[in-house]
């Protein structure tokens, strides 16, 4: 299960590693979807609505999940770099506690906060009731989600990215059964969409325990190990915490543009819809690179070897830039066929909304490359244990040009969402200059602490 990438060629371990963990995020994507066609196919409209906007919110509340657990897989990697397997042992016990205890207080908070949530989401009358169902049930499942995502950030610091994929595989697989079963045969609606998803992560959990306990994970537990350590849980929140933040604040902000898109009108907000989805496909490649830079990075790092973890950021950089490249030239000519696929052309709207979609993703579309080099520096950053610095760039890039640079070109091109696209790509540009500088900021003092331990020699 421990498997070290301390060694051997730099360029293979991150494909062995961000292949699986790209299948992982690929299988996500199909649970989260999986949820919206079943509903789509046995429910009404506004129980359609209730379980997108259900899914919008959990799918937020997942995300800032996976940051706060980056700072354990950080942690443990360094430990297994290091050979530190008493350190890695107190980071896998004081993870489990720290989320067990998270989990438990985010539950209670949420059931308690069901009806204030539905009201800021605007959600319509009609898909109200569906909503409040769905939420409930899964806010009672934190718990189950919180584990999956924290074993998974276990086996990633370990070096293991395979584990995770065949878990997530298991639950959606689970997850797409019981939804025809919960909503095809007792139509049970939202309820049922939301039974099926908590159900089938409880299966992932109970089944990922059975390969811990079966497979020797080379580190001794004990049950000291799971008691709250001081410095430990400061490593780990430490880096945890502002990736948290900073995942949750993307995520507000892409709200944000979604409503200044809906005050263009019914045919602009579905075409910025619909090409959200689109990216949240092709962002799948950047985030398995931050991630694989991370674990990767994080044991090398550990081990003493540094210019191996800056060799990791330097091909994943390369990987992830080349294919957003790619990407980007080739929807210079195949937005619109695109588009079509999720809206009728045939129709007067179909065919304003594939227009106006076809404009957004030729703009949106370069933010492939870009987020794809500041992704992997955040990976860098965090495997570092400076992962303040991507909260910084992120956040510098949100307010000073995408949601400003949306607002303004929204209002100076009411004809074209062209600009509004490249507004939204623009704003990683400044997290890539950021990034840069303060990369080279971090191996100036490299350079420094290491002439001064020669001189010092």
């Amino acid at each position: 299960m421990e498997k070290n990438l301390t060694s051997g060629s730099v360029f293979k371990n991150i494909l062995i590693f961000s292949l699986p963990y790209l299948l992982s995020y690929l299988l996500q994507t199909l649970y989260g979807m999986a949820d919206l066609y079943i509903i789509g196919q046995f429910g009404t409209v506004a129980e359609t609505t209730a379980v997108s906007i259900g899914s919008q919110v959990m799918h937020m509340l997942t995300v800032m999940i996976v940051g706060l657990a980056m700072g354990a897989t950080v942690f443990i990697g360094q430990s297994i770099g290091g050979n530190d397997k008493k350190r890695a042992a107190r980071g896998i016990g004081n993870t489990v506690t720290i989320f067990m205890a998270v989990s438990l207080v985010l539950t209670v908070i949420l059931v308690l906060l069901v009806d204030p949530v539905i009201a800021l989401m605007s959600t319509p009358t009609d898909a109200v009731p569906g909503t409040v169902n769905y939420l409930t049930i899964c806010f009672i499942g934190i718990p189950f989600i919180t584990a999956y995502n924290v074993i998974s950030a276990v086996f990633r610091g370990m070096g293991d990215s395979k584990s995770p994929m065949y878990f997530i595989a298991i639950a959606c697989a689970v997850n797409i059964g019981l939804d025809y079963v919960f909503m095809g045969i007792f139509h049970l609606g939202p309820a049922g969409a939301a039974l099926g998803t908590t159900l089938s992560q409880a299966t992932s959990v109970v089944v990922s325990l059975v390969v811990i306990l079966k497979r020797k994970t080379g580190i001794p537990m004990s049950k000291a190990d799971f008691r709250p350590y001081r410095p430990v849980m400061k490593n780990i929140l430490k880096i945890g915490i502002p990736v948290a933040l900073q995942d949750g604040l993307i995520q507000i902000a892409f709200i944000v543009i979604t409503v200044i898109a809906n005050h263009r009108g019914l045919n602009d907000s579905a075409a910025v819809g619909i090409v959200e989805k689109v990216m949240s496909f092709l962002f799948l490649v950047p985030s398995s690179m931050l991630s694989t830079v991370s674990a990767l990075g994080a044991q090398n790092i550990g081990a003493g070897k540094h210019e191996r973890a800056t060799d990791t950021l330097r091909y994943a950089i390369f990987l992830a830039a080349g294919f957003g490249f790619v990407v980007a030239v080739t929807m210079q000519f195949l937005a619109e066929p695109v588009v079509s696929i999720f809206t009728d052309p045939s129709t007067a709207e179909g065919a304003e909304v594939v227009k106006l979609g076809g404009q957004y993703l030729r703009g949106y579309v370069w933010d492939c490359i870009f987020a794809g080099i500041h992704f992997c520096f955040s990976g860098y950053f965090c495997a570092v244990g400076k992962s303040e610095i991507s909260f910084l760039h992120n956040i510098i890039a949100i307010v000073l040009m995408r949601i400003p640079g949306v607002y303004i070109t929204s209002k100076l091109f009411p004809a074209t969402l062209l600009p509004m696209g490249l507004a939204t790509a623009s704003g990683s540009i400044i997290s890539v200059v950021i990034c840069v500088i303060a990369f080279k900021a971090l191996m100036r003092k490299n350079r420094v602490r290491a002439n001064k331990g020669v001189q010092h020699g």
